[in-house]
């Protein structure tokens, strides 16, 4: 019984994880921009097949993961300097449907030159996995978890001491006013993309060796870690973390509990229910005050 529960915890630790990352990438664009960003999905795609293309080209597999890391952090910065800025006058509805046309784009790119096969990467230890509590814990989880932490805190720690980050916020309070102080809003908003798509990266390669990656799998990743941003509050960090956390515990538990046919419709229904009950989100004042 307790063996179950804490198989169940850990998976739903893991994939909380992941969605916690995807859900800061969309935080930090909608902060920034007002703009949700429906390609951020294509940016983990990239960074789990950018580093097994890499790895098999011959890099060994750090220097194929910083490798795949710059890829998508420069298709960041290229989505936001050739689609958004241009139509940054443009209203919200354009400017989602503009991403929601990157994220195509991209996937045709990945899969003209990638292929539509599936890929996987090597663990990160030697030892797969742990017994704990009688259930069974993936090494490679605990690499997922202490590597979205350190995210996490290094996101934090940027913001907070960072000229550069604290320009990002300042761009997000208010870009008349932080033109006027004389920050490079435009340049800003770029460095926001990136950093937004490394995040998404850095959740796709951590999670390919036990999930496996292709050019189509950021959809519907993409969509969870909207889903879980949606939970927290859109514009919220700690909302985005949390939401992660409780959409990845919630599928895990209705995949163990109940059937796992219905893992993937788990995040949907929750959505619903966040619409209905609570359309800010859980720390979503601070969103509902700029919108």
């Amino acid at each position: 019984m307790f063996s179950e529960f804490f198989q169940f915890t850990f998976s739903g630790i893991t994939l909380g994880a992941i969605y916690a990352l995807v859900a800061l990438g969309f935080t930090l664009i909608y902060n920034a921009s007002h703009v949700i960003n429906f390609a951020q999905g294509e940016f983990l795609m990239i960074g789990g097949m950018g580093t097994v293309v890499l790895v098999g080209a011959g890099l060994p597999l750090p220097a194929a993961m910083v490798g795949a890391l710059a890829l998508a952090t420069v298709a960041g910065i290229l989505l936001h300097r050739l689609a958004i800025a241009p139509a940054r006058d443009a209203d919200v509805v354009t400017l989602i449907i503009i991403t929601i046309g990157a994220s195509i784009f991209l996937r045709g790119l990945a899969q003209f030159f990638w292929g539509k096969e599936y890929h996987a990467l090597p663990r990160f230890s030697a030892t797969e996995s742990l017994s704990i509590g009688g259930a069974t814990l993936l090494t490679q989880s605990l690499w997922i978890l202490g590597i979205a932490v350190v995210l996490v805190v290094a996101l934090a720690v940027f913001f907070s001491r960072s000229k550069l980050g604290k320009a990002i916020l300042a761009t997000s309070m208010n870009k008349d006013a932080a033109r006027l102080a004389g920050i490079k809003t435009q340049v800003i908003l770029g460095v926001a993309f990136g950093i937004s798509a490394l995040l998404g990266a850095a959740a796709g390669l951590i999670v390919t060796p036990i999930t496996f990656t292709a050019y189509d799998v950021g959809i519907m990743l993409g969509l969870k870690g909207f889903v879980a941003a949606a939970i927290g509050g859109l514009g919220s960090s700690t909302g985005a973390v949390v939401g992660g956390l409780l959409l990845g515990l919630s599928e895990a538990y209705t995949a163990g509990y109940i059937s796992s046919d219905y893992k993937d419709a788990v995040p949907f229904v929750i959505i619903l229910a966040i619409l209905f009950f609570l359309p800010n989100g859980l720390f979503g004042s601070r969103a509902a005050e700029r919108v």
